[in-house]
């Protein structure tokens, strides 16, 4: 992706934000917590629990240093964002990530703990969100370019342009 396309990004980002955001918002106006409705039956439930932890509830209580390694880790992958990665799968993949995760700091800043509503009906699974779906989606997709994009295309322009790989600590 060429650099004067990065200006989407924002907006990219934006966007996920405003989704998850009014999901969220949806979901606490019109349901009490704990409360459940089929959304797709067989498939997936509304399911409106309080997160105070980050993924399966780990460091639950932890919320000051939650924001810390969330508004950290959004401030270095927007940093690679912003100098390295040019391929559209990582620009993409960063994208979805930061989105995310910006959603969910919004709701630990705001409420001390994340809304969370989607329920799979199918599989014991725990309650997430529609920032955790871009975060986990932008992750995979970021593992797929690190390991077979990012060594053919943005690491071989950084060296040109820079002589050397940031990957390797050099």
């Amino acid at each position: 992706m060429k650099k004067r396309s990065l200006w989407l990004c924002p907006l990219a980002i934006a966007a996920i934000v405003a989704l998850d955001q009014w999901v969220k918002a949806y979901i606490v106006a019109h349901f009490a917590v704990g409360e459940s409705a089929e959304f797709i039956p067989r498939l997936l439930r509304l399911h409106y629990v309080r997160n105070f932890g980050a993924a399966w509830s780990s460091f639950s209580g932890e919320r000051w240093l939650l924001i810390g390694v969330t508004g950290v880790g959004m401030l270095a992958l927007a940093w690679l964002l912003a100098r390295i990665v040019r391929h559209p799968l990582g620009v993409w993949s960063l994208t979805a990530v930061i989105g995310g995760g910006v959603g969910n700091l919004i709701d630990r800043v705001r409420l001390g703990y994340v809304v969370d509503m989607l329920d799979c009906a199918f599989i014991e699974f725990p309650v997430f969100n529609v920032a955790d779906c871009f975060v986990v989606c932008g992750t995979a997709a970021a593992l797929v370019y690190y390991i077979w994009i990012y060594p053919n295309t943005d690491a071989k322009n950084w060296e040109k342009d820079h002589g050397t790989d940031p990957a390797q600590g050099k």
